[in-house]
């Protein structure tokens, strides 16, 4: 059965001046939109009291399950005007069913595809005159759907109650200038996840076990960091929150197999599905470091990048770990597939070239 969400509107919205202030200069995360979409799925009830209301803040339990045991997961993705002025998201479907997949690995309720669906047309229904304009860069509304046990339980076990919400905040590229290539250090100290553990799932602990090493990275001068598998410390994992390619010479397109430490990206999945148009064999295999360590020295890969849905794909030049250093491919905004892959995705995003994939879905 489909939830029937409520709608209350803001009665003190944020003024249309301090709206276009911030949409001149979102910055990314900093500003949240009017209104927030809440959801409670309680045990033997199952998903009730759905409604869209203005945002504000959560009240909860200093014993909520979540603040002790962690028991949540989160989705990211963003919403684009089109030129006629309608307002779409990339692929929202895969969204829903990485959620589930999340949802099952941390012992949360699923949420139906439509439900969620319908939590995202309404927050950007309420809310559209926050997403910005279409030929505005790179601008869009990111839309943070997120779940968490909620029931007041000092104790290891699911939580009786948990809460979804759906925020909202526009956001710019996180390139100024265009993207340039990113320097990556090898945390060869820290893992971002472990075997059977929940790398596979979008949950908050695989990020914040992630710091530790982006912080090491930023000692080294570099962007970000790069983690290893935990079990030989030997083959490439993904960054902190992009997965990454190869472009190689044999005209493969290589990104490390999801092996259950690794998150399957929604843009991981598209740029596979794009290779042949740029005709190139997507494989996916466990990349060792020592491969790629060599492979850009010997010209056997031609181009590294990675991707995400912040960034849509990022190249990445210098690769540096504790006593050596390995060249960058990249010029300065990356290969011809980088760029190439990058502006094809975004064309898609911004409406500016066909449908083709069936991948947009219209919001408003």
């Amino acid at each position: 059965m489909t939830l029937s969400f409520t709608r209350t509107a803001n009665t003190s919205p944020t003024s249309e001046e301090r709206r276009a202030e911030i949409l001149a200069n979102p910055g990314f995360g900093s500003h949240m939109t009017d209104h927030m979409v809440t959801a409670t799925w309680r045990q033997g009830e199952g998903w009730i009291d759905a409604a869209l209301e203005p945002y504000g803040d959560i009240t909860m339990s200093p014993a909520a399950s979540v603040l002790h045991y962690a028991q949540e997961i989160f989705e990211g993705l963003k919403a684009y005007r089109h030129e006629d002025g309608s307002i779409w998201s990339f692929r929202p479907d895969k969204n829903a069913e990485r959620l589930n997949a999340s949802a099952r690995r941390m012992v949360l309720p699923e949420l139906p595809v439509e439900d969620f669906l319908t939590s995202l047309r309404l927050i950007v229904e309420a809310d559209q005159e926050w997403v910005p304009a279409f030929g505005d860069g790179e601008k869009s509304l990111y839309l943070r759907p997120f779940m968490y046990g909620s029931a007041a339980f000092i104790g290891l076990r699911p939580s009786t109650e948990v809460k979804y919400s759906v925020i909202a905040s526009p956001a710019a590229s996180i390139f100024t200038g265009g993207p340039k290539p990113i320097t990556l250090w090898v945390a060869e100290k820290y893992a971002r996840a472990g075997a059977g553990g929940t790398g596979a799932a979008k949950c908050g602990g695989n990020y914040a076990s992630a710091l530790a090493g982006q912080i090491e990275g930023a000692e080294h001068g570099c962007d970000q960091s790069v983690f290893l598998d935990s079990s030989t410390h030997t083959y490439v994992d993904e960054l902190g929150g992009m997965n990454v390619f190869f472009v190689m010479k044999d005209g493969t397109l290589v990104t490390p197999e999801l092996t259950g430490t690794i998150l399957p990206g929604i843009t991981r999945l598209s740029v596979l599905e794009l290779a042949p148009e740029f005709g190139l064999t997507p494989v996916e295999r466990r990349v060792p470091i020592a491969e790629w360590k060599d492979g850009v020295a010997s010209g056997d890969i031609l181009e590294v990048f990675a991707c995400g849905t912040a960034a849509i794909i990022t190249p990445i030049g210098e690769l540096r770990w504790d006593g050596g250093t390995a060249p960058s491919t990249a010029g300065e905004g990356g290969g011809e597939v980088t760029r190439g892959l990058r502006e094809r995705l975004l064309s898609m995003q911004q409406g500016r070239t066909d449908n083709t994939y069936g991948w947009m879905h219209q919001l408003v």
